[in-house]
């Protein structure tokens, strides 16, 4: 079924267009490579990537800071190996991988020919909950950033995804309104409870395949959004 009366698409950042798995594993590969570290990088994430959901839901729900999230989720990885570096180490881990990260800009398979076939039809927006001294650069070295018109991160408006703030204030500096604007993203509660909280239509692009409430509108390919708009 489509979404009828759409002028503005607000699309997530990370997992929903930029490949933050692949990236994110060669930013590992190469800060491991660069301080000696001899766990395997797969083993490694195989334990980090559960933790650092875990501390992003936290950052979400501001009970964790900035700085906990960077160094929280290492320790805590680290120490399954039973490694324990210090503080000032685990800071110069957290800010090489920060570096590193947008160093490699594959995209979400399908991400780039999407966006060439909306553009021409849509106003498209960026809606992000990352770092801003690493959303703009990735937007910038993956070559996408001239598909959007504005680009909200939760760092400038001083609240997080679902916090309603943020597609507000989305919504505001974009020019939309909340009956023609539709929101794509892979975080169900992040992304798309957030935005129908306000009234805003929504796609899961259901890259982590979790089981969803029936209502939601969902996608396992970005070329079957499509179908809908």
């Amino acid at each position: 079924m489509k979404i009828k009366k759409i002028d503005h698409i607000f699309f997530d950042l990370d997992h929903t267009l930029w490949d933050f798995d692949k990236n994110s594993t060669l930013a590992f590969e190469m800060m491991f490579d660069k301080f000696q570290i001899s766990v395997p990088v797969n083993d490694f994430l195989a334990v980090y990537q559960p933790i650092n959901l875990r501390y992003w839901k936290l950052y979400r729900e501001e009970q964790v800071t900035k700085k906990e999230l960077r160094r929280g989720r290492l320790i805590e990885a680290f120490a399954a190996f039973k490694i324990k570096f210090p503080l000032e180490i685990i800071d110069a881990l957290s800010d090489d991988y920060i570096d590193f990260l947008p160093l490699n800009n594959y995209l979400i398979t399908g991400a780039r020919e999407l966006l060439t076939y909306l553009m021409p039809k849509y106003q498209l927006h960026i809606i992000t909950n990352g770092f801003r001294e690493v959303q703009n650069t990735k937007l910038s070295n993956s070559e996408i950033n001239h598909y959007f018109k504005t680009v909200t991160n939760s760092e400038d408006v001083g609240v997080k995804k679902p916090n309603p703030i943020i597609f507000e204030h989305a919504i505001r500096v974009s020019g939309a309104n909340i009956v023609n604007s539709l929101m794509i993203g892979d975080n169900y509660e992040a992304d798309i409870v957030g935005a129908e909280s306000l009234g805003i239509k929504a796609i899961c692009f259901n890259y982590h395949k979790e089981k969803l409430p029936k209502s939601a509108i969902q996608v396992s390919e970005l070329n079957e959004i499509k179908r809908y708009i």
